[in-house]
């Protein structure tokens, strides 16, 4: 009865530590993949992303928003020399000079709604370039390396007994779901990010011709740092993939099968968490609303 009892025990060790070697061989590779790719992804300008979706974009704010535009400008430089006129006591102190500051303002307010994409593309270009100084300072090896664990790992885990060894393949199998769950979310981030700037700068022209005006122009200012924010979040995802890349190089020197595998876990979250909250740290920054 004992002899049955030791295959079974052997077969069912057997089965398990296949599952926990297979969990383990393959559990990081989709994240590595990701993270060493947001730095690429975050790097590149709207155009150099996907030109297709780019083009697109902007024939829709040239053809469709800047007529829009134009009739928004037009009411709210209007207002604004209804306002210039009447703050005068009532046309009582009414100068000439008052025109020719509503002139100047209409021209720059021209200027700047037929120039709109050339405006908002030089924010994005800007934070690109300081995106691309930092990610050639301050990124590193971004890949999980438990190789340390991995050596011997079968004559290890046949000296564990049954009961811990199917707690270990239950904890592998699911970090390792929880790591897939993770990758989507860094996919999720990263891509995201791009959709929203193509959004936000499809109706760039409407807030810019709000800029000239002085009751309106807060439209068109929050606008500017809304961009500033969703460019320079590039550079906070650049330094949460750096600290990213600081912290997981120690995994390499864990011995421990399952303090390093919650390890990894733990800091691949901790990375989500911090790229999610870039977004309004980002806007909180730049007091963008």
């Amino acid at each position: 009865m004992d002899f049955l009892w030791d295959k079974i025990t052997e077969w069912l060790k057997e089965m398990l530590i296949g599952g926990i070697v297979s969990n383990l061989s393959g559990m990081f590779d989709a994240t590595n993949q990701k993270v060493a790719e947001i730095s690429g992804q975050v790097g590149l300008s709207p155009q150099a992303w996907n030109g297709s979706i780019f083009s697109m974009i902007q024939n829709l704010s040239e053809t469709v928003i800047v007529p829009i535009a134009g009739a928004i400008l037009a009411f709210v430089m209007t207002l604004e020399l209804i306002q210039l006129i009447t703050d005068k006591n009532n046309l009582n102190d009414m100068d000439t000079w008052i025109f020719f500051k509503w002139a100047f303002k209409s021209a720059a307010a021209v200027l700047i709604v037929t120039n709109t994409w050339t405006i908002v593309m030089g924010v994005f270009d800007a934070a690109q370039s300081v995106v691309a100084s930092a990610s050639g300072l301050i990124i590193g090896d971004t890949s999980i390396n438990i190789s340390s664990v991995m050596v011997g790992i079968e004559d290890r885990l046949m000296e564990m007994e049954l009961g811990p060894l199917f707690g270990l393949w239950f904890q592998s199998l699911f970090v390792g779901i929880t790591m897939w769950a993770l990758t989507i979310c860094i996919f999720i981030i990263t891509f995201g990010r791009m959709i929203e700037i193509y959004l936000v700068t499809s109706v760039a022209p409407i807030p810019m011709a709000t800029m000239m005006g002085k009751e309106w122009g807060g439209m068109g200012q929050n606008y500017i740092r809304s961009l500033l924010a969703l460019g320079f979040q590039a550079f906070l995802i650049i330094v949460c993939v750096a600290i990213y890349a600081v912290l997981v190089q120690n995994i390499a020197l864990v011995d421990d099968i399952i303090y390093a595998i919650w390890t990894c876990m733990g800091y691949t979250v901790l990375l989500c968490f911090c790229l999610f909250k870039t977004s309004s740290l980002a806007k909180s920054v730049f007091n963008a609303h």
